[in-house]
């Protein structure tokens, strides 16, 4: 059976695709990637973390958070 691929962006494409192939008999496989974006990725936070002992590190250095993420992506 012949076979093409067929890329589309909005999920709506695919809605229409598939009322397409039941008029016109054809099958849909769906082969979805992973995405390779990290914005998904959870790590979860250890309650038992003492903030505490970051406060004696952090204390004296007079530390601004608007230069620090500044600085950061200048890197």
């Amino acid at each position: 059976m012949p076979q093409i691929t067929i890329n589309y962006k909005k999920p709506e494409t695919l809605k229409i695709l598939k009322s397409l192939s039941k008029y016109l008999d054809f099958a849909i496989t769906s082969t979805e990637k992973a995405d390779d974006r990290l914005d998904d990725i959870l790590v979860p936070g250890d309650k038992s973390l003492d903030v505490e002992a970051l406060s004696e590190v952090i204390t004296g250095m007079h530390i601004d958070a608007k230069e620090l993420r500044r600085s950061a992506w200048k890197r």
